[in-house]
């Protein structure tokens, strides 16, 4: 991008979103530590409400870039910057125990 003055040494950014938008996310209006919850069941309430979000892809294409460590983002679970498909309770077995 280039100003009368030269290039721009800023790259050209996504539309910023209106302060409204952000204010209407489930993550906002409820308890944060509901996407960051140890059990299950919470975790599943997080995922459910990210349902209808506005800035659901957007928040799991962030969260997949930075490889977030864990949470609920985009209404995905996410553990080592991947998707997993549920969380598992405490004190269960791995899937693949070594025999």
């Amino acid at each position: 991008m280039t100003s009368p003055q030269g290039p721009s040494l800023n790259p050209p950014r996504p539309a910023r979103l209106r302060l409204e938008t952000t204010r209407a996310v489930p993550c906002r209006e409820y308890d944060p530590q509901l996407w960051f919850a140890e059990r299950p069941e919470p975790v599943e309430l997080a995922k459910a409400l990210c349902g209808a979000c506005p800035l659901r892809r957007e928040c799991l294409a962030g969260a997949l870039e930075r490889r977030e460590p864990w949470g609920v983002w985009g209404g995905q679970l996410v553990l080592d910057g991947a998707i997993v498909a549920r969380k598992r309770g405490r004190g269960r077995p791995r899937k693949d125990s070594a025999a």
